[in-house]
């Protein structure tokens, strides 16, 4: 029976293991005093999600027991329960909402709302060792997700929805907001009070290079260009993303490293090369360490001149031209590496993307030209300017980014298409959104 048919029954796809995953019913909570109930609409489905569902696991974040994924919302408040203390609620049964599934110490059922956290107090309360995110095996017991109809949620963290958003644009604030972190981290955007809308635009006549052409690095390109960069280069492996990005307007370049050639190269000198280097394979001792070390970092600035020079831009010997933000939104360590010597002299890298968790990096080549190595994790306060930018039409074409969408019965059929890549016409899969029953 499910919650359409019995109302104090929740419907939730829950994850048991890698690729394990089903459809149960649970019993309906009652929101606590400060919290609300949300019934869930639309769920966009992460990267994160993907690995929980493939692997079991999300980098070092284990599964330890059944978990509900998904963590990118928006849906309608279906209760409300006042805050202990009799303040009002600001939001309303029937109000429409973006979720905000981080929920730091300040604003957790066991503690009180006079936390003495600093991260808390400071506003950066993304980094709050104690904080719990929804759908994230990085705490235990673990918190529940939002690919279910109805999440028990702290007020402070729904954020109303403008006037005519859909469900689907409104979950995509939660990714927006990574990256809107990302670009107040490298001063391209001002960072405003917590209700403030501002974008507070600094990006004018930037040149900005993007590594990845997943949904963060996509929205990553068109908030650049949104905020008045002039040059927004995304590299990316795959072709078919590429294009896509290409054909939807997000980005004025592409490059794939795969596909593209040194302008230096030859099919001749290149068949040369590999036949020399098999001969000397088989002869020559294996490479040691260093030499491993040096040939990857030779490799990842060969691929940065590549892509300067494809981006019209002279590599000369001091290094005077380059790009001045870097996103880095895939984790590869390549990326990250090229990522280095692709900045221009005083340039920023946005370390955006979680892959590889140790990677060799070029750090003379950074430290030598003050290129800036900035940390992103999550977001905090992202959210009013988020649902502002994508209401305003300024990220033109963004619902683009959506290209199938399922109900909640069919959960795992999302991620099973979400992971091969393309559906079963051979259409492209970016963005996959999960509806609410």
């Amino acid at each position: 029976m499910s919650s359409k048919t019995n109302p104090t029954m929740n419907t939730a796809a829950v994850l048991h293991g890698a690729g394990h995953l089903t459809v149960e019913q649970r019993p309906r909570t009652t929101p606590p005093p400060g919290y609300a109930e949300v019934k869930i609409m639309s769920t966009t489905l992460c990267g994160s999600d993907l690995h929980y569902y493939a692997h079991g696991r999300n980098g070092t974040f284990a599964l330890r027991h059944p978990l509900v994924l998904g963590h990118e919302a928006a849906g309608v408040i279906t209760a409300v329960t006042p805050s202990a203390n009799g303040t009002p609620s600001p939001l309303r049964v029937g109000q429409r909402v973006a979720i905000e599934c981080g929920i730091p110490c300040c604003l957790s059922q066991s503690s009180s709302s006079s936390s003495d956290c600093k991260f808390c107090k400071s506003g950066r309360y993304n980094l709050c060792p104690r904080l719990r995110f929804c759908s994230s095996a990085k705490t235990h017991p673990h918190l529940d997700g939002t690919l279910q109809n109805y999440l028990v949620h702290p007020i402070q963290l729904l954020h109303p929805l403008p006037t005519g958003m859909s469900y689907e644009l409104g979950a995509l604030a939660e990714p927006l907001g990574v990256v809107i972190h990302a670009a107040r981290r490298a001063g391209l955007m001002a960072s405003p009070s917590p209700s403030s809308t501002s974008v507070g635009a600094n990006a004018k006549g930037a040149r900005v290079l993007v590594f990845g052409a997943g949904a963060v690095g996509l929205l990553a390109c068109m908030l650049a260009r949104a905020l008045g960069a002039t040059q927004v280069v995304c590299v990316d492996v795959n072709e078919g993303r590429l294009q896509f990005a290409k054909q939807a307007g997000f980005v004025d370049q592409i490059f794939n490293p795969l596909a593209s050639t040194s302008p230096s190269s030859s099919p001749s000198s290149s068949s040369s090369s590999q036949s020399s280097a098999a001969s000397s394979s088989s002869s020559s001792p294996s490479p040691s360490w260093a030499d491993q070390l040096a040939a990857k970092m030779g490799s990842a600035k060969a691929t940065a001149e590549r892509i300067m020079h494809a981006a019209g831009m002279d590599n000369d010997e001091v290094g005077e031209e380059g790009f001045d933000v870097v996103f880095e939104c895939s984790g590869a360590e390549p990326c990250i590496q090229a990522g280095i010597y692709a900045a221009r002299l005083g340039g920023k890298v946005l370390l955006v993307g979680m892959g590889t968790p140790n990677v060799s990096l070029p750090l003379s080549a950074a430290a030598c030209r003050e290129v800036d190595l900035i940390g992103v994790f999550r977001y905090a306060t992202t959210y009013p300017a988020a649902l502002a930018l994508l209401s305003s039409g300024v990220l033109e074409g963004v619902e683009k980014m959506i290209t199938h969408t399922f109900d909640l019965d069919q959960t795992k059929e999302a991620f099973d298409v979400m992971k091969r890549g393309v559906d079963q016409d051979g259409r492209l899969v970016v963005k996959v959104c999960v509806r609410g029953e």
